[in-house]
């Protein structure tokens, strides 16, 4: 399933596209001012941003600029303008594609259908499985059984890292380095929060993460006896 993050500062605009979008069966996260927008841009993944120019605290422009340096997920630019100065710089700026105001809903859908087909096609498809958890690298989608769980970007990052690691005894430096980086000169102990966040999401029978004592964690399916 596609989700979307609308940024849009018009509360009967984004109100009318959350709900013609979920109607159409797209997920949508929705934000009205650009701080919000980026927030929720770089906490979660999303398949196409919609998003609007005239934003308060923070502008559209400035957003297209920052998100296209975090990742490659197609932007559409919503705008009323039409000037063909104004396309150009658009598409400097790192957009996809633009959408004018007025605009049909049909035209909308159309768009976001072809941001996300070249995605769909991709020929780079990875996953990772470990009994029914099933980690979408294309999409940075997860699945319990046949149910999304939605994972924040971190949370995604530290499944993906056990994955690729699955069976080998992990130290919480280790989970560090390749999930915070090399810099990062926090509190070690921001892994165990994360890992309890994401024992409640995918783990809470104790199956998959399995504790070390006074080392770190091992990724492994072990079923457990009732």
């Amino acid at each position: 399933m596609v989700k979307i993050l609308l940024v849009e500062d018009d509360k009967n605009i984004q109100r009318l596209l959350t709900l013609e979008l979920r109607h159409k069966g797209y997920l949508v996260d929705s934000a009205y001012d650009g701080e919000q927008g980026m927030e929720l841009f770089t906490k979660n993944y999303y398949d196409v941003v919609l998003l609007d120019l005239m934003l308060p605290k923070r502008s559209g422009k400035e957003l297209c600029q920052e998100f296209r340096k975090l990742n490659n997920t197609p932007i559409i630019i919503i705008t009323a303008k039409d000037s063909v100065l104004d396309k150009v710089e658009l598409l400097d700026l790192g957009a996809n594609d633009y959408i004018c105001k007025p605009f049909a809903m049909e035209e909308l859908l159309a768009r976001i259908r072809v941001a996300t087909r070249n995605k769909e096609n991709s020929a780079d498809k990875q996953f990772y499985l470990e009994k029914n958890i099933k980690l979408d690298l294309s999409t940075k989608r997860a699945y319990l059984g046949q149910k999304e769980i939605n994972l924040t970007k971190t949370e995604f990052l530290i499944l993906e890292f056990f994955m690729k690691n699955k069976g080998l005894s992990c130290s919480r430096e280790k989970i560090i380095t390749d999930v915070w980086g090399y810099d990062f000169d926090g509190d070690e102990k921001i892994v165990d929060v994360y890992i309890n966040s994401l024992r409640k999401k995918i783990d809470s029978k104790s199956e998959y993460i399995h504790t070390i004592r006074g080392f770190g964690y091992i990724f492994q399916y072990k079923e457990v006896k009732k």
